[in-house]
């Protein structure tokens, strides 16, 4: 029996064998983690019989999907955020896909107008807060970050990264460049050391007492209570939920999302897998594993997640945030931010 024969690849393999699976198969490029995409690819198997191949990516998909034009096997692409989605369609590596089970299960906020990606879960980035040295109800907008009260008291990752571009592209929707370039160098002037590592380095560092406070997604706290070593460092914060202090304001949330390929070559099985996705088993499924909030109406989140507060979301719409990225981008730039 060849590797492909089980359901899910826990490394990614030469593109060539993957494009010599079976017809019956799915076959999907992700840059999701395989402990968190196993428990759904087994249990789409065990309810369809048909079998999904992983492909597990660090980066380069678009890139690898453009490469591989027509011959690509990829059917799937499973990825997160809104901008690694929009870079997907725009580079002409997938397809609409619009099913009556899709239009009802998701909400029209979380999927693209046309159907050229899903959203299958959401994550809030909030506030990581020293426990000890940050008074409850301290943070509680995303402006008051630029407040000098903070200098020298927050960390960040590099403000270039996806997760940090698409908070700064929601500032830009609710103020404008202007003010949201001013936003940024008032961050910039409270962090107490330049911007390094990922979410979860952040809280290492408010453990470490290098700062109290610091910007990170939700799941990473489901990430490090599972982790023996990191599980102290998530015992010294609390999450905060800020929102953004304008009129409809909330929480800034992206998604984890998934789209079809243009090059599918099993595009009912595909079709099948990605409304698998979007069924209240599968949304209880992939909001456990991943510590994140499900997407489709009357699927609640993990007890866990609960556990950390109400989230109530930012009304800008995830379209909003992708228009807004070059901005952004730019600004970030402007600034200097990660200098």
């Amino acid at each position: 029996m060849s590797a492909l024969a089980s359901s899910t690849l826990k490394f990614a393999l030469p593109f060539t064998l993957l494009a010599s699976s079976a017809l019956a198969d799915v076959n999907v490029y992700s840059y999701r983690q395989p402990e968190l995409i196993a428990p759904l690819t087994e249990a789409f198997t065990e309810e369809t019989g048909i079998k999904v191949n992983v492909a597990y990516l660090v980066e380069g998909l678009t890139e690898r999907l453009k490469a591989e034009g027509d011959r690509s096997p990829a059917d799937v692409i499973l990825t997160v955020d809104i901008a690694r989605l929009t870079e997907a369609v725009d580079a002409g590596v997938t397809q609409p896909l619009m099913t009556d089970t899709l239009a009802k299960n998701i909400p029209a906020e979380f999927h693209d107008p046309e159907g050229n990606w899903w959203g299958v879960t959401t994550r809030a980035r909030i506030v990581y807060a020293s426990k000890e040295r940050v008074p409850e109800g301290a943070v509680t907008t995303y402006e008051d970050l630029a407040d000098p009260k903070w200098k020298g008291r927050i960390c960040t990752r590099s403000g270039m990264h996806t997760y940090m571009i698409g908070l700064t592209s929601a500032y830009v929707v609710h103020h404008g460049p202007e003010e949201t370039k001013a936003w940024l160098q008032g961050l910039k002037d409270n962090l107490a050391r330049r911007p390094q590592g990922d979410d979860r380095a952040q809280v290492k560092a408010i453990w470490a007492g290098e700062c109290d406070i610091s910007l990170g997604n939700t799941y990473y706290m489901g990430e490090m209570l599972a982790d023996e070593e990191q599980r102290v460092w998530a015992d010294t914060v609390r999450l905060d939920f800020p929102r953004f202090d304008v009129e409809g304001g909330g929480t800034h949330v992206n998604i984890s999302g998934v789209a079809l390929t243009k090059a599918s070559r099993n595009k009912e099985e595909a079709i099948q897998f990605i409304e698998f996705l979007t069924s209240h088993h599968a949304q209880e499924i992939y909001a456990e594993a991943n510590s994140e909030y499900p997407v489709v109406p009357g699927t609640e989140a993990s007890d866990l997640v609960k556990s950390w507060g109400e989230l109530h979301p930012d009304n800008v719409s995830l379209k909003q945030l992708a228009d807004e990225r070059p901005d952004a981008l730019r600004l970030t730039e402007e600034v200097d931010y990660d200098g």
